[in-house]
């Protein structure tokens, strides 16, 4: 019988999806010789809402927004059973805005308070927001504007699905560089939220996760009482992740570029760890890696891969399902 390979990668950032990758890593692994799962996965970031409503049954509907610098746009919003799915990226996300146009002193999470009160116009007895992949490092001062300005949730529950374990008050330092802010900007933003924090109805400094999404998080956490949640555990349980990784003989993981932070509440050191438990060995194909053979290993990876393109996803992963079926 041909080995089960569970291929289980998330997006790589900026330039494939997780169903891309899934899908071109599938038809290699069968070419290889061994059995395919696709299960593209997601940890609160880019993608977690499409994957969300396959997963759950549910559709994609659409609805004006604003972006990172207040323009007009039309946002998707997730609708499933009695959950809405918001995705920050739709609204408020980095990828909405050129490199010139940087700027996360300036950028609001308003889009993203503007989707929230969408769900409960849409019925949602709940609604998840997709914390990864923000332009912005506002505290969610933005987003809880626009949803006092419309009355509230009313009896409506907040789930956050983070993707770090990143606190508020490291909001600033850790991810505002990456967001186009210099080393004043920095300090000026980390002030912001110092302050957003002291005025908010509680404080969400020294809180896990309260720090994703520039802070959306402990914003939403603060002001609505927010239930914050590691993404990458909520969308793997809606997969049915370990009942298909109790049929599989491997697993293959996989992201834009491997290193450190990719095992602190990321899809991959999510599902290496669950692989580890269950006794699976994992693999992993990156866009690039800054982790050396000894360090993979160490954090439960059997081998590492690198791809840049569709065509290199499939030869990589007929390569490792060739060497898995011959040994």
């Amino acid at each position: 019988m041909a080995a089960r390979i569970l291929v289980a990668p998330d997006s790589f950032k900026g330039t494939f999806a997780a169903w891309e990758v899934a899908a071109a890593c599938a038809e290699g692994v069968a070419l290889g010789g061994c059995d395919p799962d696709p299960c593209p996965a997601a940890d609160g970031g880019e993608g977690t809402m499409r994957i969300l409503v396959d997963a759950l049954g549910g559709r994609v509907v659409r609805h004006p927004a604003t972006d990172p610098l207040g323009r007009p746009i039309e946002a998707a919003l997730g609708l499933a059973r009695h959950d809405a799915i918001v995705e920050v990226a739709a609204a408020s996300g980095l990828a909405l805005l050129a490199p010139s146009e940087l700027d996360p002193e300036r950028a609001t999470t308003t889009g993203t308070g503007e989707l929230i009160v969408a769900a409960r116009g849409q019925g949602a007895s709940r609604i998840l927001v997709a914390a990864g992949g923000s332009a912005t490092v506002d505290g969610g001062a933005g987003a809880i504007e626009a949803i006092r300005s419309a009355g509230g949730l009313g009896e409506c529950r907040v789930t956050v699905l983070c993707d770090v374990e990143t606190a508020f008050e490291d909001a600033a330092r850790v991810y505002g560089p990456q967001k186009g802010a210099t080393p004043e900007a920095v300090r000026r933003l980390a002030a912001r939220l110092e302050r957003l924090a002291a005025e908010l109805p509680r404080d969400p400094r020294e809180v896990p996760m309260t720090g994703a999404a520039g802070g959306l998080a402990g914003g939403l956490w603060a002001e609505l009482g927010a239930e914050l949640l590691p993404g990458a555990e909520f969308v793997l349980d809606a997969l049915d992740f370990d009942r298909r990784l109790d049929r599989a003989d491997a697993t293959l993981v996989g992201e834009g570029r491997l290193d450190a932070q990719s095992f602190a509440g990321k899809a991959v050191g999510r599902i290496a760890a669950r692989c580890r438990r269950a006794g699976v060995p994992v693999h992993a194909i990156v866009g690039s890696s800054a982790l050396d053979g000894t360090a993979a290993a160490d954090r439960g990876l059997s081998s590492v891969r690198q791809a840049s393109d569709l065509d290199e996803l499939l030869d990589a992963a007929q390569e490792l399902a060739a060497s898995l079926a011959e040994s």
